[in-house]
Order: C-alpha cells, then sequence, then structure tokens
C-alpha cells in the first residue's frame, strides 16, 4: 500500500495508511502514513475496543488535511490496550527450565522444551481441529535443529530451493506459532502482550531467536539484514536485547 499510495496521488487522489513496520514505510515513503506500535497483524490496536480503533482511524484520516510533505510519516501516541483476561494467574501448562547461559547448550535445551510442550501442542491442535504452524514445512524438531545449527555456524538452508534467509524467516514464524499453541492449549485467553513476554523472557526458544537476532543483525547478506530489521523482534520486546 505504500508504494501504491504514489500511483493514486499521481492521478489526483490523496491517500493514508496505517504502518505497522516503520522502516519499510519509511523506504517506500509514501505521501502519509501513520506509524503505530501494535502488533503485527493489529493495525487498529486491541480488538473490540471501537473507542481506541477510532481514534487511530481519526488521526490516520487527519493527515489529509496536513499541510506537512510531501512526505509525511507521523507517530500515533498511545499503546494498545491491554484486552480481556489481564494474565493474572496464567500460568505455562509445563514448568519449563530457565534458558542456559551459553549459546552452545541451546540446541540440546531447545529439543528438550519442544519435547515437554509437545502433548500440550498436540491437545491443542485435537481441541481446534487446525494448527497455524507448519509454513516451512519442516517438523517442530527439524525447525530447531535448523534453528541451533544456524547458531552454530551451519549456513546452509534446509528446504530445497528456498534461500536460507526465507528459511530462517519461516522456521521461526513456525516455532512461534507451535509454542503460543502449545501454551494456550488450556482455557483461558491471556492477551497476546502476556504471551509474548513468556516466549521472549521465559523459554529457550525465546533465547534463541534473540541470539540469531544478533547474529543475523551482523550478517552481509541483504536480505538477512531486512529479515531481522522488518520482521523478526516486536519493538515491545527490543529492551531483552540488553539483558
Amino acid at each position: 500500500m505504500s508504494a501504491l499510495g504514489h500511483f493514486i496521488e499521481d492521478e489526483g487522489i490523496p491517500t493514508t495508511g496505517i504502518s505497522l513496520v516503520r522502516e519499510h514505510t519509511e523506504g517506500f515513503r509514501p505521501p502519509r502514513f501513520l506509524w503505530v506500535p501494535f502488533e503485527l497483524g493489529r493495525p487498529f490496536g486491541a480488538p473490540d475496543d471501537s473507542a481506541f480503533q477510532m481514534r487511530v482511524l481519526r488521526a490516520a484520516l487527519a493527515l489529509l488535511e496536513s499541510e506537512n510533505g510531501p512526505v509525511l510519516l507521523a507517530d500515533f501516541p498511545e499503546d494498545a490496550p491491554v484486552t480481556g483476561d489481564d494474565g493474572e494467574g496464567w500460568v505455562c501448562p509445563v514448568n519449563l527450565a530457565p534458558p542456559p547461559r551459553e549459546r552452545s547448550e541451546l540446541g540440546a535445551a531447545l529439543g528438550a522444551e519442544i519435547g515437554a510442550l509437545a502433548p500440550w501442542y498436540e491437545l491443542a491442535v485435537r481441541t481446534r481441529g487446525r494448527t497455524t504452524a507448519g509454513a516451512s514445512g519442516l517438523d517442530i524438531q527439524k525447525a530447531a535443529e535448523f534453528l541451533a545449527g544456524y547458531l552454530e555456524g551451519e549456513r546452509g538452508s534446509p528446504l530445497p530451493d528456498v534461500g536460507v534467509a526465507e528459511a530462517l524467516k519461516l522456521t521461526c514464524e513456525d516455532i512461534k506459532a507451535w509454542y503460543l499453541e502449545a501454551a494456550t492449549a488450556r482455557p483461558g485467553s491471556p492477551p497476546s502482550p502476556v504471551l509474548a513476554d513468556w516466549f521472549w523472557g521465559e523459554t529457550v526458544a525465546g533465547r534463541a531467536l534473540l541470539d540469531l537476532y544478533r547474529v543475523c543483525l551482523d550478517s552481509d547478506d541483504e536480505h538477512l539484514a531486512t529479515f531481522t530489521k522488518g520482521y523478526f523482534l516486536p519493538r515491545a520486546q527490543m529492551h531483552r536485547l540488553e539483558e
């Protein structure tokens, strides 16, 4: 939509939009966009909060009246409110061991953690009749082995005809989806910020992905750099890089 804005405006129609990934929007330099500090997939913030969503929409439309430009990227000043259960009382269905300190130990620890969560993931799939994991085509243990191997210096892709950057992207998406489905197998609906804090702050998988983020930032591969900066680590979890 950022790129389309230029073509639409060439026809005399003013445009505005909402950005969830600021770096991408800065690169496309659309005529007018509102950057929002929300989770990917939630451009209007919290679900079922029409008043908040209307504030986001009005802020985006207000850019049409701005005299700044010709390129304008404004920041929405509010964080999305937490909705539903406040997360108090929610705990992971398994008592997980703390992530190891040494990167060389991550592979074994990740495999053990997945084994402990596997019954809960299977319960989630039986209960819901579906799963969002599996985009890479690797089973979860193979995905974990690829991630751990990459951190230890193995730079090949395990997917035929798929480059390593895309393979890492699909694998990371699978791991995150698998973990969150396993964690929510029991009844209850903790808000997504609670689940994100659990994944990034308490699991071996989260620790492995944080290490991967650091490794990819130092890579000379342009595709890896784009993947890392644009899709990888939520802004709300950036502080964990300093821990």
